[in-house]
């Protein structure tokens, strides 16, 4: 491994998977000759290696021995089958990443050696834009040197954490499945402004922007956001009227509920 850059194979090209490649290529640390990819779906396949200029592998076996930190980015029902091929092949020393939503670490471990590093992950899609939040589950005694070596990779592609895997179906309601929620947002601010007489696509920046600036502002202030609602909100204002029709909407409690029920279902999506 030169400069402490480990070499990549994605299962899975999927959405997931390219943005992950998206990001890592963005960050300018990696190459393309530093990521593979095996991908059964022909056109995808053809699609992401095509674009990002990446080795298609022949097989999942062949991904895995080129990398030292082979991600998994299939659908839980397939990751049986991916853990089989990869766990024939996976030398000693190796990591298996997986960010198949609801698949635990003992599901993982069962299929693989007992001296290959393995860690349940959960991004989300902002990795195309390093942007993304990661929440990082590492198995039982992993070793200080490989938890490190996945978070500085991970964090090429936004935030990185490391928290008990307790946590991981709950992150994944509000981190894999959170930004859906925030699109939904900015879509209906952007139709908001074309209500009032605003272009589609001028409103469109507006919004993106507005909650970009607002996310930044929590993330690098520190401070609460309900101390930054409060720094908008002037005493008979334009905002206080809004936040009235928010709250009388329940915006706050059909939030949480959206998160509650993603993670119930990430839950359930652990495979047999």
């Amino acid at each position: 491994m030169s400069n402490d850059k480990a070499k990549l194979a994605i299962i899975g090209a999927g959405k997931m998977g390219e943005a992950i490649i998206a990001g890592l290529l963005k960050s300018e640390k990696y190459k393309p000759r530093d990521i593979q990819i095996f991908e059964i779906i022909e056109n995808r396949r053809k699609y992401v290696s095509q674009t990002y200029k990446v080795t298609s592998a022949k097989s999942i076996g062949d991904a895995a021995s080129f990398a030292d930190i082979t991600i998994i980015a299939v659908k839980p029902g397939d990751m049986k089958r991916a853990l089989e091929e990869i766990g024939q092949v996976i030398k000693k020393g190796k990591i298996v990443v997986s960010i198949a939503a609801g698949v635990t670490l003992e599901f993982l471990r069962k299929y693989l050696p007992k001296d290959v590093s393995v860690f349940r992950v959960m991004p989300n899609m902002a990795c195309m834009a390093r942007e993304a939040m990661i929440v990082i589950s590492p198995s039982e005694n992993t070793a200080k040197e490989k938890l490190e070596l996945v978070t500085s990779t991970l964090s090429l592609l936004g935030r990185a954490i490391v928290l008990d895997e307790k946590y991981l179906n709950l992150a994944t309601g509000l981190v894999g499945s959170g930004p859906a929620y925030i699109y939904l947002i900015i879509e209906a601010l952007a139709d908001a402004g074309v209500r009032l007489g605003l272009p589609k696509d001028i409103s469109i920046i507006l919004a993106a922007q507005t909650t970009l600036g607002a996310a930044k502002m929590v993330t690098e202030t520190g401070e609460h956001p309900a101390k930054l609602k409060d720094m908008v909100t002037t005493p008979a204002g334009t905002t206080i009227e809004g936040l009235l029709a928010l709250e009388e909407g329940k915006l706050r409690a059909v939030i949480m509920n959206a998160v509650t029920k993603a993670a119930e279902r990430a839950r359930q999506l652990q495979p047999t």
